[in-house]
């Protein structure tokens, strides 16, 4: 699989994620995070305006047998049951993994192996500052 493939999978799986009642966000990891803030100083000086990469909270790896690993860290709405989400996020996302694949890939497509990982929970008042 080449970079784009990689990363074709890893922009399906984070609007599979979002497109899940109950998530509110995906959550970037630190090195994310860290890019981010210095794409924001780098974009202000060039008066760009920065955002958050579709991908953020999303990371795709490929073992060396073929298989896909999807990770998914998300913010959750807290009047939504944290298991109930987390399971229907690891069944849509492993099931648009799927269906990329099967569409991008002439062999059988891969087995892909999702772990969802809830890094918190938000009130609905409080989702400004998600």
């Amino acid at each position: 699989m080449s970079i784009a493939d990689r990363e074709a999978v890893h922009r399906t799986a984070a609007r599979a994620a979002l497109g899940v009642p109950g998530v509110v966000a995906l959550q970037p990891t630190l090195a994310e995070r860290l890019a981010l803030a210095a794409s924001r100083v780098f974009e202000a000086v060039g008066s760009g305006a920065a955002r958050t990469p579709e991908g953020a909270g999303v990371r795709c790896e490929t073992a060396p047998d073929g298989a896909w690993y999807v990770e998914v860290r998300c913010i959750l709405d807290a009047d939504h049951r944290v298991v109930d989400v987390a399971r229907q996020v690891r069944s849509d996302v492993g099931a648009a993994a799927n269906a990329y694949l099967a569409q991008h890939d002439a062999a059988p497509p891969p087995p892909v192996r999702v772990l969802v990982s809830v890094t918190r929970t938000i009130r609905p008042a409080a989702r400004g500052a998600a």
